[in-house]
C-alpha cells in the first residue's frame, strides 16, 4: 500500500495569481462570454495536481489555482470579492454561512451525473445537516478530529481529551490554531456540544485552554502532521486524513477518536453565486466525481473520500481501516453548525483572549 502514495507536497498558488487581481480574469459566462478560464480556490496540500492538468487538457479550459489554510482566511476574502473565485472548498458550517450570505450560488444537479451517481448517500443525508437539501454543495472529502501520540512517547492508552492537560507532557502537545476546532477540544473535554452558544460554557472552555496554554508546545495547523512524523511532539490534535498519512510516515504514530466524542466534518464544492465561469465550474465539480479522479486524489491527499465508485477501486484493507472509514455509529460525533454573527463574534473574542493569555 505504501508505495501506491505519493508524497505530499504543497500547491502553490499559480504565478498569475500573484502577478494580477483575480478579478481581472475573464468576463460573465452568463452573459455569453465563451472564456476558458476556472479560478479554483481550495484548502492547500488537498487536490493532486496531476488532476488539475487532466482537467485542462479534457476540457480545454486553463485553471488558475490559489490555496488556504482556513476557513477563517478564506471567508473574509470571498466574501470582500466574491467574483474573483468560481469554485471553492469549504467545509459543513461555512457552506452554510455562504449560503445565508448570498456568496454561493444553487447548483443545477442534473449538470453534475457524477456526483449524482456517486456520491454515497449517506454522505449526501450528512451534508443535509448544513445544507438542507443538498442545494449549494457536493461532498468532497470527510473524517474526524482526535488525537495521534506517539507510543514511543505516550506510554499509556489514549482514550480521552483528558491527556491533554497532563502535566508530565509539559512542551510536547500541539493544539490546532483553528478557533472552532480549539474550542471543539475544550467543549468535548467539558460535555457540552461544540456548537453551544452559551456563554457560561465557552467561558468554561476558554479558561480551560488557558489552563492548557503552558503545556502546549504550538499553536499550528499543517504542521502537526510534520512535527509529529519528525517526533517531535508527544501528542498533537489532528484531523484523520493527516493522521493516515502520518502513520505510514512514522509507525510509532497511532490515532484515537476520544470517548467524550468529537467534530465529523464533510469539505464539499460549492460555486460562487457571482461566478464568471459557471459553465466550466460545473464541469470541474462533476470532474472531480469520476471515481478514477476520487481514487487519484484520495491516494494524495489520504482523507476519507464519500464517493462509491473510487471505494469500488480500493483494496478491501483500506476500507477496512478504522481511522479513514470508520464505523459511525460506535463514536459520539457530531458536525459544526454555523452559529450566526453574533455568536461568531462571541467565539471570536474568547479566542483572542485564549492567544493572548
Amino acid at each position: 500500500m505504501r508505495s501506491n502514495m505519493k508524497k505530499m507536497v504543497l500547491l502553490l498558488c499559480i504565478p498569475a495569481l500573484l502577478a494580477a487581481p483575480l478579478s481581472g480574469c475573464g468576463k460573465n459566462e452568463g452573459s455569453g462570454d465563451d472564456s476558458n478560464l476556472l479560478v479554483v480556490y481550495n484548502y492547500g496540500e488537498y487536490l493532486d495536481p496531476e488532476v488539475i492538468d487532466l482537467f485542462e487538457e479534457e476540457t480545454g479550459y486553463k485553471v488558475l489555482y490559489d490555496v488556504y489554510e482556513t476557513n477563517e482566511i478564506m471567508y473574509p476574502k470571498v466574501a470582500a470579492n466574491p467574483s474573483q473565485y468560481d469554485v471553492i472548498c469549504p467545509s459543513d458550517y461555512m457552506v452554510t454561512r455562504m449560503a445565508e450570505e448570498g456568496l454561493i450560488a444553487e447548483l443545477d444537479m442534473e449538470a453534475l451525473p457524477n456526483a449524482k451517481k456517486y456520491i454515497g448517500q449517506e454522505y449526501w443525508k450528512m451534508s443535509e445537516s448544513f445544507d438542507p437539501g443538498n442545494r449549494y454543495s457536493v461532498p468532497y472529502l470527510w473524517g474526524t478530529v482526535g488525537i495521534m501520540y506517539n507510543r514511543s512517547m505516550v506510554d499509556e492508552e489514549v482514550r480521552s481529551w483528558d491527556i491533554l492537560w497532563d502535566p508530565k507532557y509539559y512542551d510536547n502537545i500541539l493544539m490546532q490554531d483553528s478557533m472552532r476546532d480549539l474550542f471543539a477540544v475544550a467543549l468535548k473535554k467539558l460535555g457540552y456540544s461544540l456548537n453551544t452558544t452559551d456563554l457560561k460554557e465557552l467561558q468554561e472552555a476558554k479558561e480551560l485552554l488557558i489552563e492548557q496554554k503552558p503545556l502546549v508546545q504550538a499553536y499550528v495547523v499543517d504542521e502537526v502532521r510534520d512535527k509529529m512524523i519528525a517526533g517531535e511532539s508527544a501528542l498533537g490534535v489532528i484531523y484523520s486524513g493527516e493522521a493516515e498519512y502520518s502513520r505510514w510516515e512514522n509507525e510509532d504514530l497511532a490515532y484515537c477518536i476520544p470517548e467524550e466524542g468529537t467534530n465529523v466534518w464533510i469539505d464539499s464544492w460549492v460555486m460562487t453565486k457571482e461566478s464568471r465561469h459557471k459553465k466550466a465550474a460545473l464541469e470541474w465539480i462533476d470532474f472531480l466525481c469520476r471515481p478514477e479522479i476520487a481514487l487519484m486524489n484520495f491516494e494524495f491527499i489520504y482523507y476519507s473520500t464519500p464517493n462509491t465508485g473510487a471505494m469500488d477501486l480500493m483494496e478491501e484493507e483500506l476500507l477496512e481501516n478504522d481511522v479513514l472509514f470508520p464505523d459511525l455509529s460506535k463514536y459520539k460525533l457530531e458536525p459544526l453548525q454555523y452559529l450566526g454573527k453574533e455568536a461568531e463574534r462571541m467565539y471570536y473574542n474568547l479566542w483572542k483572549e485564549i492567544k493572548s493569555a
